[in-house]
């Protein structure tokens, strides 16, 4: 088996989000274990409209990108108690690229992103991803200083915790696709 791709999915397109942040913080560490190759990967770049609406430009290339995945880290924000609305039409776009992998959450939120977690989850489940049970929290009163992200150091415990249950399900997906 080659070796792993891990796409980390930037979940919000909003100007002045923290996301980015974020995402590269996960894949910093991610890096340092030597165990897939992660990519970070933002939903914005592919300019998808609201499907069903008009032509996607982007819709082609975010195929290609979902479908040679092996595994996803889902960097997601609660909005409103649920994910953003930029992801959840992302996620709606596509069907096959992404049954038969496993997926991590990182959530960060007033109440660590929880209630947009759960949310995720649940439409992991009928794409046939299989996520994950560590799950990072990230407080908007603990994590982040003025809009700046300033994670606490047992969240890098955390994510790491994540990886080495994303890793091995990645792993056994990959034999039944």
């Amino acid at each position: 088996m080659a070796e792993l791709n891990i796409g980390i999915i930037l979940g919000s397109t909003r100007e002045g989000r923290v996301s980015p942040q974020v995402g590269q913080w996960v894949k910093e560490i991610a890096d340092k274990r030597g165990d897939a190759n992660y990519t970070i990967i933002d939903i914005a770049d592919y300019d998808l409209p609201l499907l069903g609406t008009a032509e996607a430009p982007g819709a082609q290339a975010w195929s290609e990108i979902v479908a040679k995945q092996d595994g996803f880290v889902f960097i997601t924000q609660e909005y409103n108690h649920s994910i953003t609305g930029a992801l959840k039409n992302a996620l709606d776009y596509l069907r096959v690229e992404w049954n038969n992998k496993a997926a991590g959450i990182v959530s960060y939120g007033s109440v660590g992103g929880a209630r947009a977690a759960e949310h995720l989850r649940g439409i992991l489940g009928e794409l046939l991803v299989a996520d994950v049970r560590v799950h990072p929290a990230l407080s908007l009163f603990t994590d982040f200083e003025n809009g700046e992200f300033k994670p606490k150091e047992v969240q890098t415990d955390s994510v790491n915790q994540m990886l080495d249950q994303v890793i091995p399900w990645s792993k056994a997906l990959y034999t039944i696709r």
